[in-house]
């Protein structure tokens, strides 16, 4: 049986998609030389640029966000998939919520709290997370990291040993990687270091088993100085 369709409703439907696009699409932005701006409370596809920063503001969406040379800045209650740089840092503001990677080659990642996030990575850069949840987990080379206070992460702890392909420039004996599992944060699954850390535990901390490196237990609200 054909149904027939009264001109009126295809003219509304039409008006509809021409005066909202938004609502069908999501705008992504792709540049080679400079910085993207998400705009608070909209929703975009995806950002990527060359050489640029790229700033999402609070309360805005993006499928993901991607630079070379270029640093990410993402305001509090914002939504994300992938967040990537190679040479720059990565910093989130509070009440992320991401269900991809973020990663940085030469840079470093700070979640404000209450971020929801998949897994963190870099080579060569810290990681330091506050009250914040990671369904998976964490991984660098030459990076300290922070389980900040109320953390909770499952997938675990991984610092590689480092290759010709990884070791940065520098003069004179490198310090070992800092890794400090704050007040009531958690760990679930192995940490696994694969080179020569200092690992800091709270009292109050849990965490899984250790490999490669000997647990010193802290009381207080900061880790001891190296």
């Amino acid at each position: 049986m054909k149904i027939a369709i009264p001109y009126s409703r295809i003219a509304l439907a039409l008006t509809l998609v021409l005066c909202a696009p938004h609502v069908f699409a999501q705008e992504s932005i792709d540049k080679v030389n400079g910085s993207i701006t998400a705009q608070a409370g909209e929703t975009y596809g995806d950002l990527e640029t060359v050489n640029g920063s790229i700033q999402i503001e609070s309360g805005a969406r993006a499928r993901g966000a991607e630079t070379v040379n270029g640093s990410i800045r993402v305001g509090d209650n914002a939504a994300v998939g992938t967040l990537g740089t190679v040479n720059g840092s990565i910093r989130i503001g509070k009440q992320l919520r991401a269900s991809g990677d973020i990663e940085t080659v030469n840079g470093s990642v700070f979640v404000d709290d209450g971020g929801s996030l998949r897994s963190v990575a870099t080579v060569n850069g810290s990681i330091g997370l506050v009250d914040s949840d990671l369904s998976g987990g964490i991984e660098t080379v030459n990076g300290d990291i922070t389980v900040g206070a109320g953390s909770h992460v499952k997938g675990g702890i991984k610092v590689e040993k480092p290759t010709s392909n990884w070791m940065p420039i520098s003069i004179g004996k490198r310090k070992p990687p800092r890794i400090v599992i704050g007040p009531n944060a958690v760990v679930e699954g192995p940490l696994v270091f694969e080179r020569e850390v200092k690992l800091y535990v709270h009292d109050s901390a849990r965490i899984g088993s250790v490999s490669g490196a000997t647990a010193v237990r802290y009381s207080g609200s900061r880790a001891p100085a190296d």
